[in-house]
């Protein structure tokens, strides 16, 4: 991150100045107009606005709370702890933490080196970095139905991608433009959300997560990242021989949690990749048709004009011809 930027952000505000003046405990009324810790929206983020971001209090321990929005914790410098559930989560630099709305945590204190940043996001914020990863990405749809999910059940996911740097330029764009305050840029933040998903959803062999039925989640996050990586030679056999699961128990799991059957996930893959290298590029059809894992030429333009309503050609020329930009 810039130092003028990291430098900024490790100034003391007016609420850790009270904090290191003897206040010795969080303002409650600087989040909340309820009785219970619930963080409040209205409070946080201006009339409009889908998402802001402050940099968290330090010096003090942030008791148990929750809040009615998306929360997104990014570590700049140093470490931070979360408690939830009774589980302490250490999110170290360059590591982000999505809570889900209303799940209960607390935070213990953060000293002066420890920079973090909150965003506060709304639901709705997601919709631009949902549609940019495309309307048939499983994955995404997992990913994103666990945040917009308000159920009191300690979800999270936590991203170690510190070492992946385009998400880390990425943030520093969006704190910098937010923090700075350069101009209205609620739109460009939004696009540059979106791209930090299409990389947080490329980079799930990072991600812990603490969801219901963690185990059965994990496993289809793994069915999905190995459908995405392998789709050209992935095959049900060889996923149960890697999770050392029998077929039917697999298979039962994976239609539970996605909604789908293997076959219908790696068949939605395998599509999308030949729709994308249809638009992309000039290649035959009959080499698009190898290049995405199918065999029988037959089969793949019956299941195509199912999804499409189109052969593959027709397809082609009509998306060419009005010149679409595919993120």
């Amino acid at each position: 991150m810039q130092r003028e930027l990291l430098e900024q952000l490790r100034k003391i505000t007016d609420e850790e100045q009270r904090i290191l003046d003897g206040v010795g405990e969080v303002d409650r009324d600087l989040y909340t107009s309820g009785k219970d810790f619930t963080v409040d929206s209205k409070k946080m983020l201006e009339e409009g606005n889908l998402l802001a971001v402050r940099t968290h209090t330090r010096f003090v321990h942030f008791p148990a709370h929750r809040h009615n929005f998306i929360e997104v914790l990014y570590v700049c410098e140093g470490q931070l702890t979360n408690i939830i559930d009774g589980k302490h989560i250490e999110v170290h630099k360059g590591e982000l933490l999505f809570l889900n709305q209303f799940t209960h945590h607390e935070i213990l204190p953060a000293g002066e080196k420890d920079i973090a940043i909150n965003f506060m996001v709304l639901p709705e914020f997601f919709d631009v970095a949902y549609t940019m990863t495309g309307s048939n990405n499983v994955l995404a749809d997992f990913l994103v139905n666990v945040l917009r999910q308000d159920e009191e059940r300690g979800e999270y996911l936590h991203f170690k991608v510190a070492e992946v740097l385009q998400i880390q330029n990425l943030l520093e764009n969006i704190i910098y433009s937010i923090v700075t305050g350069k101009g209205n840029q609620n739109k460009i933040n939004q696009t540059t959300m979106g791209l930090i998903f299409l990389y947080l959803v490329d980079s799930v062999q990072y991600v812990e997560m603490r969801l219901p039925n963690q185990y059965e989640n994990m496993v289809s996050m793994t069915t999905l990242d190995y459908i995405e990586q392998q789709y050209k030679t992935a095959t049900l056999t060889e996923l149960c021989d890697k999770l050392h699961l029998p077929m039917h128990v697999l298979s039962k799991m994976i239609k539970k949690n996605t909604g789908f059957n293997f076959k219908e996930l790696l068949q939605r893959k395998r599509l999308n990749k030949a729709v994308e290298l249809m638009c992309d590029t000039d290649l035959p059809i009959s080499d698009i048709i190898a290049a995405v894992g199918y065999e029988n030429n037959s089969y793949f333009h019956r299941v195509f004009k199912e999804r499409y309503g189109m052969t593959p050609r027709v397809f082609r020329v009509k998306n060419q011809t009005q010149m679409q930009v595919r993120l």
